[in-house]
């Protein structure tokens, strides 16, 4: 009669049964397993985030910038290192981004970027700082940041340099009358500074007062330098934007930026970029993660939240854009100059026609 295994005696048996290359397959079935990225809830109601890793970049970073597979874009001075991606370096007269290949159809989404900017200047000898992107074009270098002109979409400043608060210091110095009594702006912001700007490509972002003029709202954030881990979150949930910052090493987000009412077309794409002038920094980027959220709406939420096709702030009047018209081809130009002539030689044989209908009628009267 045969023996009857117990649970351990039957383990034993089976466990000897396997080799080595066996044991190794199940223990990295079960590490990608457990590595798998499944939804997450975030903040309370029914929200659930999903990494996209197509708009996502962490180490290592294999295949940045390089070939036309690569899901990121590097432009400018722009550097790939084994830790970090440097936008710029500390050195005068920079400029550098990194941009995402693949454009944005999410509907609501939260991206989180990790960074860090350090270098040798001293106290207001350091500059000027990094932006990051959700705009309709991509890699366009330019003054703000390292990034165009006149942009559209959404964008969001660590700036590192008071220009205008700069000015009004020396013009008080120079007055030796109170800022008060100047008849300078009172309301002194301490840099860095965070701010947030929505364009529809009608404004100009101002250097000389550091955006004040277009800015949606703003924080002071001290990011220079430190010995710890510095982050920052966009989060763009139900037509409400919210900037966060965990620049304290505490693992705490912290409320910067709060704005409701923000319409922001989909398709367009996330970057960021840095540029440096007369003052300099090291500006680098570590790691973007870009979180699908799905949230739960009401019809009536349903039909407010209809995809726009231009960036705008609810009760904040954007100049309205006028397209200016594409210039004509040659081929355009040809037809219009020849239909010009043809035109003008049809409109003087008629004319000729009835001048000469015209005299002989006035012949015809005088006989």
């Amino acid at each position: 009669m045969a023996a009857v295994l117990g649970p351990s005696g039957w383990w034993q048996r089976w466990r000897r049964r396997l080799s080595a290359r066996d044991w190794s397959r199940m223990l990295l079935l079960l590490l990608l397993l457990g590595s798998g990225q499944g939804p997450q809830q975030v903040g309370a109601g029914q929200t659930f985030e999903y990494l996209k890793r197509e708009h996502s970049l962490s180490k290592p970073y294999q295949g940045v910038g390089t070939g036309g597979s690569s899901l990121w874009n590097l432009m400018g001075n722009a550097m790939v290192m084994t830790q970090y991606i440097r936008l710029t370096p500390d050195m005068q007269s920079k400029q550098g981004a990194l941009w995402n290949r693949v454009p944005c159809f999410l509907r609501d989404w939260e991206l989180q970027v990790h960074f860090k900017i350090h270098g040798q200047g001293k106290k207001n000898l350091h500059g000027d700082g990094l932006a990051i992107w959700y705009t309709k074009d991509r890699m366009q270098p330019g003054p703000v940041f390292g990034n165009m002109d006149k942009f559209v979409g959404l964008g969001v400043f660590i700036d590192t340099y008071p220009n205008e608060e700069k000015q009004q210091e020396d013009q008080v110095l120079k007055s030796c009358v109170p800022i008060e009594e100047s008849g300078l702006d009172s309301k002194v912001r301490v840099f860095p500074y965070v701010s947030a700007m929505v364009n529809n490509g009608s404004l100009s972002y101002d250097h000389e007062r550091d955006g004040r003029p277009t800015e949606l709202g703003g924080c002071t954030a001290i990011v220079r330098n430190l010995h710890y881990d510095t982050f920052l979150v966009i989060r763009y949930v139900k037509r409400h934007l919210t900037i966060m910052m965990d620049i304290d090493g505490k693992h705490e987000w912290r409320d910067c930026i709060e704005v409701p009412g923000v319409r922001l077309p989909r398709g367009y794409y996330f970057g960021t970029s840095s540029i440096t002038g007369d003052l300099s920094d090291n500006h680098d980027v570590i790691s973007l993660k870009l979180f699908e959220l799905t949230v739960e709406r009401t019809p009536e939420e349903e039909k407010l939240h209809r995809d726009v096709f231009l960036p705008s702030v609810d009760n904040m009047k954007l100049p309205e854009m006028t397209a200016p018209l594409p210039p004509l081809s040659g081929l355009a130009l040809f037809l219009i100059v020849f239909f010009s002539l043809v035109f003008s030689v049809f409109a003087i044989v008629i004319g000729i026609i009835l001048y000469n209908k015209w005299q002989e009628q006035s012949r015809k009267r005088f006989y």
